[in-house]
C-alpha cells in the first residue's frame, strides 16, 4: 500500500520520504508546486491542494502524514475517509498542550488540525515537536553575508529538534501498528539558548558568528521584511517567555526510534553549507 505525504517542499516531509524509501515503502506525495518538492526521481508527485485534493492522489492510500494547514484539512480527511485510508500521522506542535492566548495563531493551527482529524473518524497519531532547529535556517542570509545573527532575547530557550527526528517518529508510527491513538511529545536532547545556537552554527561553518540583540521593534520590522509580521508579536512573546528559562526535554525520539536525538550541533553541522 501507499504511503501519502503532503507538504513535500517542507524539510520534515522530504526527510519522511527518504526514510520511508530507505524502509522499502512506497511514498506519494502532493504538493501545490511539485517542482519545487527537490525529491527523489522514484517518488510519485501530484500536483494538488490539501482544500481538494484530486482524486488520484488518494488511490490506494493506507496511511498519509498531514501537516497542518492553514486552509483547514476537514477536506482533505473526508476525502482520506471515503478513499479508505486507515490512519494520518499528523504533525502537530507541543503548543497544544500548554495554556496560552486562544487568539494565538501557533496554537490554533495545530489545536484545529487536531481537532479535524478526531473528529474524522480515522485512526490518529500525534506528532508534537517544540521548536524546529529549521526554524534558524531564517539567519541564514545574514549569517553568510556578515557573520551576524541579529535577534531579541539571546538567552531565551528552545528545544530544537532535528527534522530528520521528526521523519523517524512518523516513519515508526506510519509503518508499524501500535501507535494509533497516541501523541508523542517530540524535543531535541538539550535546551539551547539562542546564543548558544548561533555559535555552534559558527563552529560548524568554521567561523565565528557575532550575536546581535535587537529590541523588540526592530525583530517586528525584520518579520515584516520576511512577510511574517503578522506572527511578530506572537514570537516575541514566546521569546519572552523562555528568556534564561530551560525547558525541559523528552526522550520520545529515542523510545520509539531506538537511538538519542541528535543534538542542534549534528543539525548544525548538517546543514553547514546552508550558512557559509
Amino acid at each position: 500500500m501507499t504511503i501519502l505525504v503532503t507538504g513535500g517542499r517542507g524539510n520534515v516531509a522530504r526527510s519522511v520520504v527518504e526514510q520511508l524509501l530507505s524502509a522499502g515503502e512506497k511514498p506519494r506525495v502532493i504538493s501545490r508546486d511539485p517542482a519545487a518538492t527537490r525529491l527523489p526521481e522514484e517518488v510519485e508527485v501530484v500536483r494538488g491542494d490539501l482544500a481538494e485534493p484530486p482524486e488520484p492522489v488518494l488511490d490506494g492510500v493506507s496511511a498519509v502524514f498531514l501537516y497542518a494547514d492553514r486552509g483547514g484539512v476537514g477536506g482533505f480527511l473526508d476525502a482520506a475517509r471515503s478513499a479508505g485510508v486507515e490512519h494520518v500521522v499528523l504533525l502537530s506542535a507541543s503548543v497544544v498542550t500548554t495554556p496560552g492566548d486562544p487568539d494565538d495563531p501557533l496554537i490554533g493551527l495545530h489545536a484545529s488540525a487536531e481537532r479535524a482529524v478526531l473528529d474524522s473518524g480515522l485512526a490518529w497519531t500525534f506528532l508534537r515537536p517544540g521548536g524546529f532547529a529549521t526554524n534558524t535556517l531564517a539567519w541564514a542570509g545574514s549569517i553568510r553575508a556578515r557573520g551576524v545573527v541579529a535577534a531579541p532575547y539571546p538567552d531565551s530557550h528552545a528545544d530544537l529538534i532535528h527534522e530528520a527526528d521528526i521523519a523517524a517518529a512518523a516513519v515508526r508510527a506510519l509503518t508499524e501498528p501500535g501507535h494509533e491513538g497516541r501523541a508523542y511529545p517530540l524535543s531535541g536532547p538539550q535546551s539551547i539558548t539562542q546564543r548558544e545556537q548561533a555559535e555552534a552554527i559558527g563552529e560548524a561553518i568554521g567561523r565565528p558568528v557575532e550575536f546581535v540583540p535587537q529590541s523588540p521593534d526592530e525583530y517586528r520590522a525584520t518579520m515584516a521584511e520576511l512577510g511574517m509580521g503578522h506572527l511578530a508579536d506572537t514570537l516575541l512573546q514566546h521569546l519572552a517567555g523562555q528568556d534564561g528559562r530551560p525547558l525541559p526535554v523528552v526522550n520520545t525520539v529515542e523510545v520509539l526510534t531506538g537511538r538519542p536525538a541528535r543534538s542542534f550541533a549534528q543539525w548544525a553541522a548538517d546543514h553547514a553549507s546552508d550558512f557559509r
